[in-house]
């Protein structure tokens, strides 16, 4: 049941993040990934702001959205830095 309520809250920072952003508001497996991703970034920013040093911890809703702004920019930047198939 938490990995059910992980995804889902992985899924709505994305979410959240994309629109954001204004990427649209069609969610897809890269918004999953960068909400889950930016929970990670966004915890262990928060952790290095609080002074806990690099202990990764889960942080909240708006860091897990800021986090998932983070994934999201420079995804983006990866993808136009590609050159086109």
């Amino acid at each position: 049941m938490l990995i059910i309520a992980i995804l889902c809250f992985g899924f709505a920072a994305g979410w959240v993040a994309q629109l954001l952003l204004g990427m649209g508001s069609r969610p897809d497996g890269r918004t999953l990934v960068a909400g889950l991703a930016g929970s990670f970034v966004g915890g262990l920013v928060v952790s290095l702001v609080a002074g806990d040093g690099l202990a990764l911890r889960p942080s909240g809703i708006v860091g897990s959205i800021a986090g998932a702004v983070v994934v999201l920019v420079v995804w983006r930047a990866l993808d136009r830095s590609r050159p086109a198939r």
